[in-house]
């Protein structure tokens, strides 16, 4: 099953660092998000491999918006 890391603030996507099917580790950036001028990494709660990316460079994200699916 997977998990979805979502957007904890309302914000642009500055870069993407993972692709479907990605492994990826716990700690590892998945997406930076910029907000007011600072950049904001998310990085993965858990190891797992990456399912889906909701997101593209530049879309503005809400808080609670789905970023990432890792399995």
């Amino acid at each position: 099953m997977a998990h979805t890391i979502s957007a904890e603030m309302v914000a642009s996507v500055h870069s993407i660092a993972v692709a479907p099917g990605d492994q990826v580790a716990a700690g590892d950036p998945l997406v930076v998000l910029e907000s007011m001028k600072m950049e904001i990494p998310v990085l993965a709660e858990h190891a797992g491999t990456v399912e889906e990316v909701f997101v593209d460079v530049g879309t503005v994200v809400q808080e609670g918006d789905a970023l990432v699916a890792l399995a």
